[in-house]
């Protein structure tokens, strides 16, 4: 049985943040570090002390994390970027509301005294001799500690406090990873048994002494387990100072996910009850286990339970089904067509994540190359008259300010030219659809002329299309195209602003003009003949969709496993190969495009020039890759992690420094082969939309849900009982079929429940040693 951690972390917005930029603003970004490694960072929000982020991450961690911590910065261009407020959770805090964290947050200052990372080495012993007692602590090295000096290092020593005594090691220049290997010896004064404390500094020539991080023992643990080992350096105990809300605060929405995951044929029974409900007649779907499933799944759970429950069908190859359905379901109970999927419901989720995981380089492909020129041109426009600033355009042109007409017009010019560009390659790209979503749209569609047939309704079997595709694909990329990953960076305010409007009037096109001069936003009316025109090629396109023919696929390669040959990651990064001899120039570094695979890194000059791999046959060597970003890094190494998880061979620690003047950099050592002075980091990994399959940890974060259900399906079978009793005694006729059918669903479900909490309180029994060999039974 495998023990998995995971965070999903969401990064919604700042507000009334410090202005650190002369104009009055900032440009604010934030890091995210668990356990001071940094995992993840926002995309820098520009002018602004309110800004709006939205980014979402999944973080799978190691079972024993400590805290997570969030840094709000101002980007700098010239010199640092300015630390504006840091907000930190620990663990304990994380998991005490099982539906996480959902707040604002104030701010607090940073100080540097709790800025502490790295591990320390110790090996105590407690000795006796005719003087008494004696303290022995063997300092033996420490990583990763936090560069305090200009240079990015430290001059790192150890102090030992023991009672009133304490000793101090001797000073290693230059490096965040020193090694002492020195004993210091304190002997007991009389008086109350004294903890031990270990303290780390850098020594400084001018000023104090910066503090680096500390470790205290207890009494008790020196007597009875002394310390060996690597130990967490921490900060002094303070408490962590609140700001008032002077340094502003973030809304965060932090949630803890800890299982345990069962091997695979113990889901299978939970599995079998799904698929059931999908394969069978369309008569069952209201007394299904699915049914009563999405019943019991309260509206801020159904996000991830669409998730896991898409990606379970998509690995077993019964998406199509599965959409069918939840659709089947969904029409059956409108009555109004204008309501049709608009609202959250299981349904409109599974398809919004169908499409994602299914259609992301469909929308890349389609979008990317028209977002690209509005970044890229960063033209001026604006269509509502209260929102104009027509001294802009004054400031860009030497023809004097232009009249609010003009203005428009020009606008108006430059929104049509980008809007028919996304038109043009959204009609255009009828062949580059995947197959599963034109498959899975051709069902929608029959499903909605079926249940509204009337000829005055023909736009629904239309609407019901495009309502997904443009109003919640096309449209929110759109939007936000940072968090659907077709740029790196938020957009300014005023590319946000053209955005916004193209985003407009894409969800106009997607309701074929249905509200056109109904709203509020009348000054959109010079935009309305463009859209009427642009209304007829959506329609012939979404009839082109849905033409045509096969039988439902796997909707996407079923990917259990990182298949060796399937590229994980692939793009350019900077590459030089270890010259010992010399320091890395800024011209060393080659710029290269890489593909990573589940067996090989390998790379060429560009995506279509000749790959170089190594072979493995000549001797190792040391090769230096650089990326542009915090961001990109952590994919890459996310990458890296994911790929070599089932090498046995993988390092367990490494040098982060060169070898260069007969030493490495990082730890001073002389040897080239002497033991790497850092860990290498293997648990922390970044959820992505094109990660492997893994039906095993889908299926218990069903069972989870279903636990959270597990009371009202219990009073779902007495009520329904009792009401078949009182139906029976009133009127001498059994209680009609859906009943039946609910109450076995759900009394199916119960048992199916059981049997798991079984396996999982026999699994808990094994891990503490007392369950018997061969007691589990699958």
């Amino acid at each position: 049985m495998a023990k998995s951690s995971s965070l999903n972390v969401r990064v919604v917005e700042g507000r009334a943040l410090p202005a650190k930029d002369v104009s009055g603003s900032s440009d604010p970004y934030c890091l995210v570090k668990v356990d001071d490694e940094v995992v993840a960072r926002t995309a820098t929000v520009w002018r602004s002390l309110s800004p709006f982020w939205g980014e979402e991450y999944t973080v799978h961690l190691p079972l024993d994390f400590h805290h997570l911590a969030f840094y709000v910065l101002d980007e700098d261009t010239v010199g640092h970027d300015d630390i504006i407020g840091k907000i930190s959770l620990s663990r304990e805090a994380i998991a005490a509301d099982p539906r996480g964290i959902d707040s604002w947050i104030n701010l607090s200052r940073v100080d540097p005294d709790a800025e502490v990372q790295g591990e320390i080495c110790l090996s105590v012993q407690m000795l006796e001799d005719g003087r008494g007692r004696c303290l022995r602590c063997h300092v033996l090295q420490a990583r990763d500690l936090a560069p305090r000096d200009i240079s990015g290092t430290s001059d790192p020593f150890a102090r030992v406090f023991w009672g009133s005594q304490s000793l101090e090691t001797s000073t290693i220049k230059k490096t965040r990873f020193p090694h002492w290997d020195e004993v210091l010896e304190l002997r007991e004064v009389p008086g109350a048994p004294s903890p031990l404390r270990v303290e780390l500094w850098d020594w400084d020539m001018v000023g104090k002494n910066d503090f680096l991080g500390m470790v205290e023992f207890s009494p008790k643990t020196l007597q009875h387990k002394p310390p060996n080992g690597w130990f967490r350096l921490l900060p002094f105990p303070r408490a962590e100072e609140d700001s008032g809300g002077n340094l502003g605060a973030l809304r965060l929405k932090v949630r803890l996910v800890e299982d345990r995951v069962l091997p695979s044929q113990y889901y299978q029974p939970l599995l079998e009850l799904l698929m059931d409900s999908v394969l069978g007649p369309a008569e069952e779907d209201t007394a299904s286990p699915l049914a009563v499933l999405e019943e019991l799944t309260l509206g801020d759970c159904r996000q991830d339970l669409a998730t896991k429950l898409v990606k379970l069908f998509l690995g077993r190859g019964l998406t199509g089904p599965f959409l069918d359905y939840l659709t089947r379901r969904e029409v059956a109970r409108t009555t109004d067509h204008n309501t049709l999927f608009r609202s959250n419901s299981l349904a409109s989720k599974s398809m919004e994540q169908f499409m994602k995981l299914v259609g992301m380089p469909y929308l890349h492909e389609v979008l990317k190359p028209v977002l690209s020129r509005v970044f890229e041109e960063k033209k001026y426009i604006e269509l509502d008259p209260c929102k104009m600033d027509l001294g802009r355009a004054r400031r860009i042109s030497f023809k004097g300010a232009p009249s609010e007409e003009q203005m428009r017009e020009t606008s108006l010019g430059l929104l049509t030219g980008y809007l028919g560009a996304i038109v043009d390659a959204i009609v255009g790209s009828v062949g580059r659809c995947p197959l599963a979503m034109r498959l899975a749209f051709k069902q929608l569609r029959r499903r909605v002329e079926e249940r509204f047939p009337q000829a005055e309704r023909q736009d629904v079997k239309y609407l019901a299309i495009s309502g997904f595709l443009f109003l919640r694909f096309f449209a929110p990329a759109i939007l936000t195209p940072k968090l659907f990953d077709l740029r790196d960076h938020h957009a300014d305010p005023q590319t946000s602003r053209s955005l916004l409007l193209l985003a407009k009037a894409v969800q106009s096109i997607g309701n074929l003009g249905q509200q056109l001069g109904q709203g509020k936003e009348l000054w959109m009316a010079p935009l309305h003949p463009f859209l009427l025109q642009s209304i007829s090629r959506v329609r012939d396109f979404l009839d082109q969709l849905v033409d045509v023919d096969g039988d439902e696929e796997a909707g996407a390669p079923a990917r259990a496993l990182v298949p060796p040959s399937a590229t994980v990651r692939e793009g350019y990064l900077l590459k030089r190969k270890e010259e010992p001899a010399s320091l890395a120039t800024r011209f060393a570094f080659k710029k290269r495009y890489f593909w990573l695979s589940g067996e090989t890194l390998s790379y060429s000059k560009g995506p279509e020039w000749q790959v170089v791999t190594q072979d493995g046959t000549g001797p190792p060597h040391t090769t230096y890759l650089q990326c542009k970003n915090v961001n990109e890094l952590s994919q890459w190494l996310s990458a890296l992690r994911k790929a070599s998880a089932p090498n046995p061979d993988k390092l367990a620690s490494c040098h982060p420094g060169a070898f260069r003047s007969a030493r490495w950099t990082c730890c001073l050592q002389a040897e080239r082969s002497a033991a790497g002075c850092s860990r290498t980091h293997s648990a922390v990994t970044l959820g992505d939309w094109s990660d492997p399959l893994d039906p095993d940890a889908e299926a218990q974060m069903v069972y989870r849900q279903l636990l959270l259900g597990r009371d009202q399906l219990r009073m779902q079978v007495l009520e329904d009982s009792s009401m078949n009793t009182t139906l029976e005694a009133d009127t001498g006729k059994a209680c009609p079929d859906v009943l039946a059918r609910q109450r076995a669903a759900a009394a199916r479900l119960l048992e199916v429940l059981a049997d798991l909490d079984q396996a999982h309180e026999e699994f808990q029994l094994q891990e503490q040693g007392r369950a018997a060999p061969g007691h589990l039974r699958p």
